[in-house]
């Protein structure tokens, strides 16, 4: 049986003869992916990407067996496809006979080797009669279009090979039509123009063959910067001497066409690479855009593709972009170039263009005679040398866009990987290059990654010190990779001894004394260099500042520059990937990272560092009261501290715009108190406590009011006793708010027994109103009635008709809580009026409607209580008070239940847990819950 399968033409298979049908493109295709690697096994996902590429299936290996299926059943007897290692493996007797492509190959190697040049004119003849159309007819896709461009370069080559024989042969003169018109379809193949020369030199026409020899020196110097080759002068000097026994030079290196150098310059790939899903899919959605917008079997009308990854030293950029580039080698079948530009390296400086480009060239095979000194010249060479061809260049470690752009293709068949730390924006600008910027490793990845390089088996062991190894290690790839190598090294050394030492050592554990590149500070420290001192100051500086990131206005308070200056150094710092840019305009390193920078700082002057903490401080302090007076506009201003300076303190038009600005720094500020207490600043302490219990009340951040207030109790002891005061009615409320009701008595207490030491009616007043709502937390609502009654007393005394209007409220709420209703609604009902009639306290007014809605609900007037309610909720929405408007949403349930609106109240609960579950109020949510669960699942008639 004889079997002949076709791939220089339309894709066919015969069988003695007899044409048998195929079947359809993708089956074709299948076959052609197959027959092309006859006798070599072809893995399942090589031959998935040739048949598909990009657009594989979900069920690709599922359709894939199908084809394969039916092309064994369609060759039964003629060829098998075995499935064997995942992968398949056609075998079919003399493959390199049966497929026409493996057999011009064979003959083109067997005319190579042959004695004599009628045998070679014999072998090459045959070989190209071979070519009886387009290769891959009717098989579509990116591999067949590589495939179809690289196959036509061999052929190219073999009819070179041919003339040159038939030169030899003398048979130059019945070649020059031939030839000429080749010329004009490679106008700079220096081995094509030898040829033509020689035709023309032996039919009697070596004046014309000097004048070809001129043109192709003028083109090559107008369009590359450089002179033909050693051959191809030599040549012309031989004519010039009119020498007769001239025969065709061998092939001129160097030329457009010739495909003796495919270089395949990648490094080995990542033994340990891990995840990287998302960026590994932009890369492979950049190369499947381009392709997809131009003509099958074309690229020429496209814009090249250039990606560029950046992000930190050792977040792994080059692991991703040798991994992708090793993923997708078979689609740059004319090689790979690939150069390490040293932008951040410890021991030389940045590779120059002009040293990256002359590497390319003698990659690329290019006669050390040939290359031009200037620089554009030798980029313009390189430049012609890979027009056409489907190749990848990978520029690792680039510092600048400078130091890339002369290394840039000019051909929309080449693709261009970049890695660097810093953004190279002008590559995005003006060669619209697409940027991957890269993070550190999500804890599954991240987790994945130590499993890998440690077991499975010992990370199954130690589950907590593993998890403790990912934390402390924040996804961050090369501190992960010290860690493990620690391990590794180590196999008796249990894991939970290395996140021990990594928790008490940090960066420590992470460095090296003799290899810079297995140490992540001196990594980092690479990024610094081609930094200003002012922008490594920054930088230090940033690692000291309070809070987990930060925004413009505080760090110019923190370096004192202007605000220009100040986005300049974090738009440097950010192009470095030392800093990353949030939403919101915020600003944040990664925890190492900031690390590292706080060890810089600790080698600033300390009053560099004393100035910048307190001068950023005071920026938060400032601003913080600034929001509070939005909130609490009624109330006499805060002071801010005897520091005068306070620059570029934030102003709010608003409540809401203060409430947004504190929501977002609420962090930040809570280390800046923290500053103020290291620094002995009491009363900036103090005055941060004051500045946030409004936010801290709204927000419902009750365990935080309760951190800030005995932080400001500490520093209180080095203050006024009016201040003390006011502290520990402070720390009593918070108390309050967390059900530690003994203990808010206890500092309630002692904050009385000062005030009427000092004779402070306003003091008393307000500690007595405290105590009351501390006492009804405890269920012993008549003492909580009694301090009630104080606190109103004293309050009409001094004439404060708002805090009468808060006091009322008290009793109303107390007597309710005993059954005296209508001594309750009286209270409360001449609490609203004053709360109207002033118009200061909306907080206030909100919650004495939620007390009447509770009075009427216990009064059983269900309909008023669900008013009151709405109202209530009104107001604390209208005031962004999150906080009470979950408890009134609470409340509001129990009214519409009785009076059957079942849907209102389940709502009403839902959104109340919501906010309970936001704020940390779990107690609150699973009470809720609970109700949640209980209600009926029908609308029920109201309650008389």
């Amino acid at each position: 049986m004889v079997i002949e399968i076709a791939l220089l033409d339309e894709v066919s298979v015969r069988v003695d003869g007899r044409q048998v049908a195929v079947g359809p493109s993708r089956q074709r295709c299948v076959l052609a992916a197959l027959a092309v690697d006859a006798g070599r096994l072809v893995p399942a996902d090589r031959l998935l990407d040739r048949v598909w590429g990009a657009d594989t299936p979900r069920r690709g290996r599922a359709v894939l067996h199908s084809y394969i299926s039916r092309l064994r059943k369609a060759f039964t007897g003629a060829l098998t496809i075995a499935h064997r290692s995942d992968g398949y493996l056609l075998t079919i007797a003399r493959a390199d006979q049966a497929v026409d492509l493996l057999r011009f190959r064979a003959l083109r190697s067997q005319a190579r080797s042959a004695d004599d040049d009628p045998r070679r004119v014999t072998l090459l003849t045959e070989a190209l009669a071979l070519w009886r159309g387009e290769p891959l007819t009717g098989v579509s896709g990116q591999w067949a279009d590589s495939a179809r461009y690289r196959w036509q370069q061999e052929r190219e080559a073999a009819e070179q090979d041919l003339t040159d024989v038939l030169l030899r042969l003398g048979r130059g003169e019945e070649m020059v039509a031939q030839l000429l018109a080749r010329t004009s379809r490679h106008p700079l193949d220096e081995r094509v123009t030898g040829q033509y020369m020689l035709a023309l030199h032996h039919a009697g026409r070596t004046a014309d063959a000097l004048t070809c020899y001129r043109q192709l020196r003028q083109r090559l110097v107008e369009e590359l910067g450089t002179d033909p080759g050693t051959a191809l002068r030599e040549l012309h000097q031989r004519l010039l001497d009119n020498d007769t026994t001239l025969t065709p030079a061998p092939p001129v290196s160097g030329g457009r066409t010739t495909n003796e150098f495919v270089p395949h310059q990648l490094p080995a790939p990542p033994r340990w690479f891990i995840g990287r899903d998302a960026e590994l899919a932009r890369l492979d959605e950049a190369l499947t855009a381009e392709s997809d917008g131009m003509p099958r079997g074309s690229r020429t009308t496209s814009a090249m593709v250039i990606s560029a990854i950046g992000g930190a030293g050792g977040i792994g950029k080059t692991w991703l972009s040798l991994s992708w580039a090793h993923q997708h080698a078979e689609r740059f079948p004319d090689g790979q170039l690939f150069v390490d530009l040293h932008g951040f390296s410890p021991a030389q400086e940045p590779t120059a263009p002009a040293v990256a480009v002359r590497g390319f060239l003698d990659a690329l095979g290019v006669d050390p005679g040939r290359v031009p000194t200037d620089l554009d010249a030798q980029a313009a060479l390189y430049r012609s040398l890979v027009a056409g061809r489907r190749m990848l260049i990978v520029l690792d470690n680039a510092a600048t866009a400078e130091q890339v752009v002369p290394l840039l293709p000019g051909s929309p068949t080449c693709t261009v990987l970049i890695t660097g730390r810093s953004r190279l924006a002008s590559l995005v600008d003006r060669h619209s290059a697409g940027y991957v910027p890269l993070g550190v490793l999500d804890r599954a990845d991240a987790r994945a990654l130590l499993t890998a390089r440690l077991g499975e088996d010992r990370v199954t062991a130690e589950q907590d010190a593993v998890d403790e190894l990912v934390e402390l290690c924040g996804g961050y790839p090369l501190a992960l990779s010290i860690a493990t190598r620690h391990a590794a090294d180590r196999p008796a050394l249990l894991l939970t001894e290395v996140a021990t030492k990594l928790r008490e050592l940090g960066l420590e554990l992470l460095d090296h004394d003799t290899d810079p590149a297995a140490s992540l500070p001196a990594v980092l420290s690479w990024s610094l260099r081609r930094l200003t001192d002012e922008h490594r100051t920054v930088f230090a500086l940033l690692g000291i500042a309070p809070g987990p990131d930060t925004t413009p206005p505080a760090v110019a308070a923190l370096t004192g520059l202007s605000q220009a200056h100040t986005r300049k150094a974090l738009s440097v710092l950010e192009d470095a990937s030392l800093v990353e840019r949030r939403p919101g305009g915020r600003y944040a390193m990664h925890d190492l990272v900031r690390d590292y920078a706080a060890t810089l700082a600790r080698d600033l002057p300390d009053d560099v560092r004393t100035t910048a903490l307190v001068e950023v401080m005071t920026f938060y302090l400032h601003s913080t009261s600034n929001a509070d007076n939005r909130l609490s506009p009624t109330r006499s201003p805060a002071e801010t501290g005897r520091h005068t300076r306070g620059a570029g303190a934030r102003t709010f038009p608003d409540i809401t715009t203060a409430l947004a600005w504190l929501d977002a720094e609420h962090t930040c500020l809570l280390a800046a108190q923290q500053v103020a207490k290291d620094r002995d600043r009491h009363f900036e302490v103090w005055q941060f406590a004051r500045s946030l219990a409004v936010f801290h009340y709204r927000r419902g951040h009750r365990h935080d009011a309760l951190v800030t207030w005995l932080a400001a109790a500490e520093a209180a002891v080095h203050l006024d006793v009016s201040i003390r005061i006011q502290v520990l009615q402070n720390v009593g409320t918070a108390l309050t708010q967390l059900s530690r009701h003994q203990e808010a008595v206890e500092q309630l207490h002692r904050a009385l027994t000062l005030a009427e030491e000092q004779e402070n009616l306003a003091d008393q007043a307000s500690t007595h109103g405290a105590l009351a709502w501390s006492w009804h937390g405890c269920g012993e609502n008549r003492q909580a009635l009694e301090h009630a009654y104080r606190a109103l007393h004293l309050y009409r005394v001094l004439g404060k008709q708002v805090r009468v209007a808060d006091a009322l409220n008290a009793v109303g709420w107390c007597a309710a809580h005993l059954g005296e209703y209508d001594l309750a609604r009286a209270h409360c009902e001449e609490a609203l009026a004053l709360h109207r009639r002033h118009q200061q306290h909306p907080d206030g007014e909100a919650a004495t409607l939620d007390s009447l809605g509770f009075i009427s609900h216990q009064a059983a007037d269900h309909r008023h209580a669900v008013q009151y309610y709405q109202e209530s909720l009104t107001l604390y929405r209208t005031l962004d008070n999150t906080a009470e408007t979950a408890k009134t949403l609470e409340n509001i349930g129990h009214p519409l239940v009785s009076i059957g609106r079942l849907g209102e109240a389940s709502a009403a609960w839902r959104e109340a847990e919501e906010f309970y579950r936001h704020q940390g109020r779990d107690v609150d949510a699973e009470r809720v819950r609970r109700r949640l669960d209980n209600l009926p699942s029908q609308e029920l008639p109201p309650r008389p």
